[in-house]
């Protein structure tokens, strides 16, 4: 019989090689919080399979808190992350694109240690037309109160991050994630209902083949982003690149950390910040990216270094391989110098 790895048995290993080189021992506590995690993606998933045989597809009627229309499926994947994380006794806030304010619960600063930040499902509408869709997640450590509240704690920059990671429901359901010691990936086996280990230590090609961006966007993208995507489609980096574009986030960073290439969601005229969500969105996805050997920035300076200042702040985001971040860096910043 062949052995598997879990995910659960797989933070324990972990937990284990940090006793071994600091001496510190894990109380296990982080791996129960994955646990709500999994739990509750695996309960999404399983809404999901069942979303054309049941009433889960379409709108609810209401706007949520960034304009958009929410999906049943969002009030559903919602509901099923703050039920199962809630629980956890060590969290001290839970941040959901959902919802306009944290849900926060009395717990003192020694016992309500970490701070969930999650997109429950993004790329919800895509649901209707049966394509990839994703649930992406944050944790922060909760700072002592001497240092800051847990507003503060909220409102940390993404280098401060302790864990990060998505799932994808696709043809098999993917769970991807880093502590901070590679990204790792796990498919879910049905068979047994466990996350099993399936891509160790994963890295982003330094240069790939494949751009993904929105091009009807493209009239009110600052020049530096037409002329960049114009030169890759013209092979200035001594490769002619294929357009790839999903239309879930999720969907197309994955693809872009296995395959390499370029993902950008560039500002335009009449979203000069950004469209994605730097705390839910941007930051988990950008600390995943360079984990796994690629670079994630703004367009301007590193995701992972901006300072949120409000829980939905929107970001420019593009992320991709060194190679072609670099050539993205020197054409961004010839139009700005020039």
């Amino acid at each position: 019989m062949a052995m598997i790895t879990t995910v659960q048995q797989h933070i324990l290993q972990q937990q284990q090689e940090l006793l071994k080189s600091t001496g510190r021992e894990a109380s296990g506590t982080f791996s129960w919080l994955l646990s709500g995690i999994t739990l509750a993606t695996k309960m999404i998933e399983a809404k999901i399979r069942s979303a054309g045989l049941s009433d889960v597809l379409g709108a609810v009627g209401v706007e949520n808190v960034q304009g958009e229309q929410q999906q049943k499926l969002d009030v559903y994947a919602n509901q099923a992350m703050l039920h199962c994380l809630g629980l956890r006794d060590s969290v001290a806030a839970l941040v959901s694109e959902e919802d306009e304010e944290p849900v926060t619960f009395n717990r003192d600063a020694e016992t309500g240690k970490y701070i969930l930040v999650f997109d429950p499902l993004d790329g919800s509408s895509n649901i209707d037309v049966n394509v990839n869709v994703g649930t992406i997640f944050s944790v922060l450590r909760r700072m002592p109160a001497e240092l800051g509240t847990l507003e503060e704690s909220i409102l940390q920059p993404g280098f401060r991050q302790v864990a990060a990671g998505y799932v994808v429901y696709g043809p098999s359901t993917v769970l991807v994630y880093t502590t901070g010691n590679g990204v790792h990936g796990f498919t879910l086996d049905p068979k047994i209902g466990a996350f099993v280990l399936s891509n160790e230590r994963m890295q982003m090609p330094e240069q790939g083949i494949y751009y993904s961006v929105n091009e009807a966007n493209a009239a009110g993208w600052p020049e530096g982003y037409r002329s960049y995507v114009t030169m890759l489609r013209e092979g200035g980096l001594g490769k002619t690149y294929s357009s790839r574009y999903i239309g879930s986030l999720v969907a197309d960073f994955h693809r872009t950390l296995l395959k390499g290439g370029v993902f950008l969601y560039p500002p335009t005229e009449k979203q000069s910040k950004g469209k994605l969500r730097l705390l839910y969105e941007a930051n988990p996805l950008a600390f995943i990216a360079e984990q796994g050997g690629g670079v994630a920035t703004n367009g301007a300076e590193r995701i992972l270094e901006i300072r949120p200042t409000g829980i939905h702040q929107r970001t420019p985001f593009c992320v991709g391989g060194r190679r072609e971040m670099e050539a993205l860096q020197s054409a961004l910043t010839g139009v700005l110098t020039a």
